[in-house]
């Protein structure tokens, strides 16, 4: 991951997301490998009020990697003060039951100066899905599009 101190904030949490992402779906790397690149150890994450640490993170890698078929991340706005990131974004996915799905994302986060995610506080809301934005949620194709 690049530093947030050399790369514009939006490009950051975009590049964030996606490279993760991508590694949780695509990769073969052990999970808590792949988490140790992305998070720090002592990480908090909390989502609409439900806590998540190092743990309850990990633990849900497997259901992502098993169940997003493809997905993108539309950041609007970002900003950084330090090592510290305001930004909204829109995850945009396809799952592989249930079809597509958008949610915005209001994010308040605190990186390492080497860019692991240490605090995040998101809210989070589900919104409407066009039928023109299913269609395009399968910009970013994750793995086989074999449904099971």
């Amino acid at each position: 991951m690049n530093p947030l101190r050399t790369t514009p904030p939006g490009q950051f949490v975009a590049d964030f997301l996606t490279t993760f992402t991508e590694a949780v779906v695509h990769g073969a790397e052990d999970p808590a490998d792949l988490m140790s690149r992305y998070y720090t150890h002592d990480v908090v994450q909390v989502a609409d009020g439900v806590t998540l640490d190092w743990d309850r993170l990990l633990a849900h890698l497997r259901p992502v990697r098993r169940n997003l078929r493809a997905f993108r991340f539309e950041v609007h706005e970002a900003f950084a003060d330090g090592d510290r990131i305001a930004a909204r974004f829109t995850i945009h996915a396809r799952m592989r039951k249930g079809g597509p799905v958008s949610t915005r994302v209001h994010m308040f986060a605190e990186f390492t100066p080497d860019g692991l995610l240490r605090r995040a506080e998101q809210l989070t809301r589900p919104i409407p899905v066009p039928a023109t934005t299913a269609a395009a949620a399968a910009v970013t194709t994750v793995a086989s599009e074999t449904e099971k």
